[in-house]
């Protein structure tokens, strides 16, 4: 089992930016594919970014790409996503998840979420 624990969230106001983080435990961290994804009022969940292991490969939905940053530190068992020029629209709760580097893996862990609001 993987436990996941995000944390880093808060009130911004637009332009600012937040580091989101993930630790990871229970099971080898290294060989999973990690990804955020978020939840805005009102909304479905949607994607946001995603790591491959070793940050072989990363891949980004087309709403933060150029401005949202997923990195990984494997000896730290930490995912972060760095958020830059936040704009209010990115408002959401963001989720931590995990998933086997393989093919039809499905994301099966999941953190709690932490909270991102972005004032105009």
């Amino acid at each position: 089992q993987v436990q996941l624990v995000e944390s880093g969230g808060g009130l911004v106001q637009a332009g600012d930016s937040l580091r989101l983080s993930c630790a990871a435990s229970g099971r080898p961290f290294s060989t999973y594919i990690m990804g955020w994804f978020r939840q805005a009022p009102g909304k479905e969940r949607e994607f946001v970014a995603a790591i491959r292991r070793k940050g072989i490969t990363t891949e980004y939905s087309d709403s933060v790409k150029g401005r949202f940053f997923i990195s990984r530190d494997d000896a730290r068992n930490t995912v972060y996503l760095e958020m830059i020029n936040l704009k209010p629209d990115d408002t959401a709760d963001y989720y931590c998840a995990a998933k086997e580097e393989r093919v039809g893996a499905i994301y099966d862990y999941w953190g709690q979420g932490t909270q991102v609001t972005v004032s105009s």
